[in-house]
């Protein structure tokens, strides 16, 4: 049957999204390979990304010449033992993943084994099957220790020789009698990894208030350290509430508009300036900062007489009062914005109709309860008679 051009689309690599770049979707930091359908790209280097649980990943060399492609489960090497893992990328764009998480040691870069047989996927499994019990086991050997931490995940590794522990610590723990425990409780070998609470929340994953995954479980890899200084950038309430993600620190989100707010702020005028016309002084009630419009109130607490200009015109009456001129309004023409007020609700429609309604339905059973009455009164007077 002769293929559709939809179709060509849809799973093709001709102008559409080839379907060996996307991949399997339903991993964590998935990553859109653009360059899979171009020719020779494999071709380039022998480097290979790979997945393992949630967000962790690795950089092996395809030393067998395997014929790898996104989504192939395979045997890695580890230390000791092999790990079992998923492709996530090939070609040339792994090397620029290995620029980002700055691996500079040609130790670090291990080998790949072989596209997984069902023995290393059965024995995966069998693996990836104690870890919730062996992290509910494990917080309860860290209590009775004494240690303040907090163990929020157990990876074992493909052929289950080995786990590893991450864990939360506000401060320097002394592990080393834990992880004896651990390994007399488990009979495998063990490594501890601290992690921070925004590298737990990537780990766990989940939906943020936006009504997204969160970035931390999808893409972002690196995190930046997020401040304050952001949000008031932003002119953002520093409600903590409102400002704080899933791990309970300040949103990441936050880092991501504040250039352009930085600039367009520089183009505002200051905000302790006053503006002075012939009948009022004006003080800086609010600003849009990116649509570059400053809202001014002739009360200095209360929003009194408000005054929407553009920040072009703001500094051009800042001119002129240091000039020792006044305008006769804030308004470019000179003109007094006249004041409608309309009580209009997000839908577009008049809020005061539903008032309106009320007020016939009142009306008409007044009237109704009128000749019901009047129509009782008659049939009970015919009654009597």
């Amino acid at each position: 049957m002769e293929k559709t051009k939809e179709h060509t689309m849809m799973v093709g690599c001709d102008r559409g999204l080839c379907h060996q770049a996307v991949g399997r979707q339903d991993r964590q930091l998935n990553t859109y390979d653009w360059l899979a359908d171009v020719p020779g790209n494999t071709d380039t280097t022998d480097l290979v990304e790979v997945q393992f649980k949630h967000t962790r990943k690795g950089y092996y060399h395809n030393v067998n010449n395997l014929d790898l492609k996104k989504g192939d489960i395979v045997a890695v090497e580890a230390s000791p033992g092999h790990d079992i893992g998923v492709v996530t990328l090939t070609g040339r764009l792994v090397k620029l993943q290995l620029k980002k998480v700055n691996i500079k040691s040609p130790d670090d870069i291990k080998r790949i084994y072989r596209i997984a047989r069902e023995t290393d996927l059965q024995k995966c499994r069998e693996a990836k099957a104690r870890e919730h019990s062996t992290m509910i086991e494990s917080r309860k050997i860290a209590k009775g220790l004494g240690l303040d931490m907090k163990i929020g995940d157990v990876e074992y590794q493909g052929d289950g020789n080995k786990a590893i522990f991450y864990y939360i610590a506000d401060e320097r723990v002394d592990f080393r009698q834990l992880i004896k425990d651990l390994a007399a409780a488990f009979h495998v070998r063990i490594e501890m990894k601290q992690i921070g609470a925004r590298q737990e929340a990537g780990r766990i994953g989940g939906t943020g208030p936006c009504g997204r995954e969160l970035c931390c479980a999808t893409w972002m890899k690196n995190f930046s350290s997020v401040s304050t200084n952001a949000a008031r950038f932003q002119d953002i309430s520093l409600n903590p509430q409102k400002l704080a993600g899933m791990c309970a620190k300040l949103k990441c989100c936050l880092n991501y508009e504040v250039d352009d707010y930085v600039e367009a702020g520089k183009k505002l005028p200051p905000k302790e300036v006053l503006l002075q016309t012939m009948d009022s002084e004006y003080h800086l009630f609010k600003s849009d900062i990116l649509a570059g419009l400053v809202t001014y109130s002739t009360d200095k607490n209360i929003a009194a007489n408000l005054e929407t200009i553009t920040a072009e015109r703001a500094k051009e009456v800042i001119e002129m009062n240091r000039r020792g001129e006044k305008p006769v309004s804030l308004q470019e023409d000179g003109r007094k914005p006249v004041e409608e007020k309309h009580n209009i609700d997000l839908a577009g429609g008049d809020i005061s109709r539903f008032d309106k309604a009320k007020k016939k339905k009142k009306k008409k059973h007044k009237n109704n309860n009128g000749a019901n009455g009047g129509n009782n009164g008659g049939a009970n007077k015919q009654h009597a008679e």
